[in-house]
């Protein structure tokens, strides 16, 4: 366990965020998960923390939990997310509201406490999953409120990783295409795989595979890693 690293990973009750978790648990690491409606448990290797990750009680909950049961953190990985795609006149205040609480709130507050607790030690990692909807604009998906929210965290990731560099902590992102995923029904995966110049839609693995790369790659930081099919080459 002399290797093991503490993982946060948001947004961990399905899809690419329980993915994450149980990649980095079979890799020996010890994970700390979080989302609204996982059930709460702490076992060995693995601690589960229910709560709106917007919330920043819940941010300050799920890193005490990290410290309390494994001593320090050492990932942090921001997979927690919403994505509504609309005509930028039919979204709703509710759905403005629901996706900067989500995407910009859950990443503001649990990454301020996460950098804290990783100066402790003079190392860690911060990784953020974004959209390349937010580069690459589509006609075939109106998605401003991604744009305006994951296209932000984008440019945070640069920012962050420049203000910590000697500090130790390095700041990176994984820009998706469309994944195959509980949030895209399965009627819908025809169409979403023309989106893609390869022709097909992402696999989980996929996005996991990125997460991990990444988080093994000390002298990668301030990187946008677009796993997208080809989407932020060209259509």
């Amino acid at each position: 366990m002399s290797t093991s690293k503490v993982v946060i990973v948001t947004g961990a009750s399905q899809g690419i965020g329980a993915e994450t978790a149980k990649a980095f648990r079979a890799q020996g690491h010890r994970v700390v998960a979080t989302a609204r409606s996982i059930a709460p448990t702490v076992e060995a290797d693995h601690v589960a923390v229910a709560g709106d990750i917007g919330e920043a009680a819940t941010a300050r909950r799920v890193v005490d939990a990290a410290i309390e049961h494994f001593g320090r953190v050492d990932t942090l990985v921001n997979n927690a997310g919403i994505f509504i795609a609309k005509p930028f006149t039919q979204y709703t205040a509710e759905d403005y509201a629901a996706l900067l609480n989500v995407n910009l709130n859950g990443f503001f507050h649990i990454t301020q406490y996460a950098i804290q607790a990783m100066q402790k030690h003079g190392s860690g990692h911060v990784v953020t999953v974004t959209t390349t909807l937010a580069e690459k604009a589509s006609s075939h998906v109106p998605s401003v409120l991604a744009a305006l929210t994951k296209g932000g965290l984008n440019a945070a990731t640069r920012s962050l990783a420049i203000e910590y560099a000697r500090a130790g902590i390095r700041a990176n992102a994984v820009s998706p295409g469309v994944i195959k995923s509980p949030m895209h029904p399965v009627e819908s995966h025809a169409t979403l795989a023309g989106l893609h110049p390869v022709g097909r839609m992402g696999e989980m693995s996929d996005i996991v595979n990125a997460i991990l790369y990444l988080d093994s790659a000390p002298f990668v930081t301030g990187e946008i890693l677009h796993v997208d099919g080809g989407q932020s080459a060209g259509q």
